[in-house]
């Protein structure tokens, strides 16, 4: 990991500050309501909203060893005191603590995010994306591929990146939004000519990962990928992580939506089958780690790949460093540890910025003050 002070939340106003204090109180009592939890999950949520010093995981914790090791420098601190990146990771495990997740009693295994999840899948926003889908599947390769990337990058706004038979639907702002575009780097390295191995590291559940799959399905049926690795996490971890149950819902949801969709899902499922497409849920994605200390068995099967598609946020902080970098840093540098060709595809939500031309760097600070936090640009860099 490079030497660079990590981003920190003590500093009012800031949005880690806000993270910490706002947002992790509205998220546990969101959990409280959407969960009908028994009093003494309730009671323990509660305690865990109002701790000021951060406690160890309690004796008998699944794995509490390795947060002994993790925490061990952090244990009865105070929570804004130190680095945000391990906070928010250590708030999420001690969620799970509370919830009972890793018990043995009738709340074990329950996704405390699940009605969130599942709310999203209900959408019409989703139903509506659903529906176009024939247009991007039935799309000029080229357009098909690079409608599919779009919506994966955005996430929550990846409807737009489905609207092939409308270009009026076609969000011109996006390119605009886009702090840095690699992708005719990434689409020369998946050129076609050779049996290409891709990994993508997904993010969140829901319409993201719904776009995901369909990234998934166009580039096995372009044959831009012979092989797929998808990796999700295996518990629920930030408040939409993809898990395999969500893979199972998304897929579901395709399937019952008919037309392209399901055609979508009876592909996907036939590749799951025949190996095409392996599904991963390794530990260390549920570790407060960044990628610099990936273990070797994920080093060695990361090394394999002729990409590693890495989505969202938080997963791009943990492969540049949850830190204070000057936004000009460039990507390619502090990634070059990195076991493979790597794409970062990342809606910034949150402080950390690299790889941005200095011209374009002073654009934004001049003209939009939130570009960094707020969810509307985005960057898609490639490391060859």
């Amino acid at each position: 990991m490079p030497d660079q002070p990590p981003i920190l939340s003590n500093v009012p106003d800031s949005f880690p500050w806000g993270v910490l204090t706002r947002r992790h109180p509205d998220l546990i009592a969101t959990v409280r309501r959407l969960v009908p939890y028994p009093p003494e999950v309730q009671g323990a949520l509660d305690e865990l909203r109002d701790m000021d010093t951060i406690p160890p995981l309690p004796a008998g914790a699944r794995d509490r060893a390795a947060w002994q090791v993790w925490s061990a420098a952090y244990v009865g601190q105070k929570w804004l005191d130190v680095p945000f990146l391990w906070a928010e990771s250590y708030f999420y495990r001690l969620l799970l603590e509370a919830t009972g997740y890793f018990g043995s009693g009738p709340w074990a295994g329950v996704d405390p995010f699940a009605p969130q999840k599942s709310a999203e899948l209900d959408s019409p926003d989703l139903a509506r994306d659903l529906e176009n889908l024939g247009d991007l599947v039935g799309a000029p390769e080229q357009d098909g591929l690079s409608a599919a990337l779009t919506a994966a990058l955005w996430g929550n706004r990846a409807d737009l990146g489905f609207r092939m038979s409308d270009p009026s639907a076609q969000d011109r702002s996006q390119v605009d939004d886009l702090v840095a575009d690699d992708s005719a780097e990434l689409w020369r390295l998946l050129d076609g000519g050779t049996e290409n191995r891709v990994h993508l590291v997904a993010d969140n559940a829901g319409r993201e990962l719904v776009a995901d799959l369909v990234l998934i399905d166009r580039l096995l049926e372009t044959g831009r990928a012979a092989t797929v690795v998808l990796h999700l996490k295996p518990q629920p971890y930030y408040v939409s992580d993809a898990t395999v149950t969500d893979l199972l819902q998304v897929l579901r949801r395709l399937e019952a939506a008919g037309g392209a969709a399901c055609g979508i899902a009876g592909r996907l499922g036939t590749a799951i089958g025949d190996g095409r497409v392996r599904v991963r849920a390794h530990a260390f994605w549920c570790t407060p780690l960044t990628f610099h200390e990936m273990p070797s068995d994920l080093v060695a099967e990361l090394g394999g790949a002729s990409v590693v598609v890495v989505k969202g946020d938080l997963n791009y902080r943990r492969l540049v460093g949850d830190a204070h970098w000057e936004p000009t840093t460039t990507f390619r540098d502090l990634t070059a540890y990195f076991p493979a060709p790597l794409v970062a595809l990342r809606t910034l939500k949150s402080d950390v910025a690299v790889g941005v031309d200095p011209d374009r760097l002073a654009h934004l600070e001049a003209t939009t003050p939130g570009w960094r936090t707020d969810g509307t640009h985005a960057v898609i860099h490639v490391r060859p």
